[in-house]
């Protein structure tokens, strides 16, 4: 049995190690088998060698936390974000990883109303205290407020599931902010719910094609597409790759990060209200490491505050979508580290606000960030006030 993955791809290696100070996982435990030129060989072994399909390697491959940090750190462009993906979408086909309960809570995301109504029944029994912390949630809004309404086409502002559903305040901010630049958006037709980021890391790859294409169809035109969540921007302009078809291609060449867009544009606004507390900036992964359009981050807030950086080179938190419920241990020794650089920025600062432009990394930092009184922002919600 075999991985199906391209040999050139996993023969790019040549185990030098650069990557293992940027692999979360190794980092965390020292080991070997959790870092990416260890999957890389256990992958070898079961692609070149016919090594079986143990359970210590399906450990090794669940453990991934899909950060991606190893890429850019890698001097021969081994394109570790592929082979994980097509290993993991072959060890889904034949059962041994994302069980049927996980399938079917991955198929209630595209469901927007269900959504809508399971969170709001998830939140009740946060308040009611049925929720275990390892789920790795912070508080749940009870009440979402309105949706955004389109004001025209000059851009698609994508809303995406989770983030509507939990952080919907960042939507208004986003919108907000496009009024104040004098921009129209639309928002997506029907369909386009689910980028299917979540469904790619759990291999599932037919329902993130499934997925892709109905998002695609739900933006039609040439509008820039406006996304201000990480992976959902990530996964967007990985449709090309996923598709692989010349629309899929055009479509994603669409895609911007918010704050990459914006700031090009930030003299198109009105003076800012000026901060005097400085912001901590925290890079989400797919935001530093996919998309790398995480420094338009810090040429937003420097308009209005003064910006911290943390001293861990960007390594990543361990929210990692549905890793943190998934591996809640992992997930929580990667988070001690990422919470140890921003209490050394807090106090080198006595900045107590930390900008982060994912939802997943957010919500997995404030659980813990919460009893330190720091409380963790999207960047374009600090904008947004910043607006007069």
């Amino acid at each position: 049995m075999t991985l199906n993955l391209d040999p050139d791809e996993l023969n790019t290696c040549v185990a030098c190690g650069l990557c293992l100070p940027h692999c979360p996982t190794f980092r965390a435990t020292g080991e070997e088998a959790l870092s990416p030129r260890g999957r890389i060989d256990a992958m070898r072994a079961v692609e070149l060698r016919a090594a079986p399909i143990d359970d210590d390697f399906v450990h090794f491959m669940s453990t991934c936390v899909q950060c991606r940090g190893c890429e850019p750190a890698c001097p021969s462009g081994v394109p570790f974000g592929h082979l994980i993906e097509g290993t993991r979408e072959h060890l889904a086909e034949v059962g041994r990883i994302t069980p049927w309960w996980q399938r079917l809570g991955f198929r209630v995301l595209p469901m927007h109303r269900l959504l809508l109504v399971g969170s709001t029944a998830l939140a009740v029994a946060q308040r009611a205290r049925l929720v275990p912390k390892r789920a790795g949630l912070s508080r749940l809004p009870l009440r979402r407020g309105p949706a955004i309404r389109p004001t025209g086409g000059d851009a698609w502002l994508f809303t995406g599931c989770v983030m509507d559903a939990w952080l919907r305040d960042t939507h208004r901010s986003t919108a907000q902010v496009l009024d104040a630049l004098g921009v129209t958006y639309a928002v997506p037709g029907s369909g386009g719910g689910c980028c299917g980021a979540l469904h790619t890391h759990a291999g599932l790859h037919d329902e993130s094609v499934a997925l892709a294409q109905r998002v695609m169809r739900s933006m039609p035109g040439d509008a820039p597409i406006l996304v201000n969540s990480a992976g959902c921007g990530a996964a967007l302009k990985e449709y090309g790759r996923l598709l692989d078809t010349v629309e899929a291609r055009r479509f994603s060449a669409r895609v911007f990060d918010v704050h990459e867009w914006i700031a090009s544009r930030l003299d198109a606004l009105p003076a800012l209200r000026q901060r005097s507390e400085p912001v901590i900036i925290q890079d989400p992964c797919h935001l530093r490491h996919v998309q790398k359009a995480h420094l338009p981050v810090r040429s937003v807030i420097s308009r209005f505050a003064p910006v911290i950086e943390l001293d861990d080179d960007g390594v990543c938190c361990g929210a990692g979508g549905a890793y943190s419920a998934l591996q809640p241990e992992l997930a929580g020794q990667i988070r001690d580290r990422k919470v140890g650089a921003i209490e050394r920025a807090v106090a080198r600062s006595g900045s107590r606000t930390i900008a982060s432009a994912n939802p997943g990394c957010s919500m997995h930092l404030q659980q813990v960030l919460d009893a330190q009184g720091v409380t963790v922002r999207h960047p374009i919600d600090l904008l947004a006030e910043a607006l007069p």
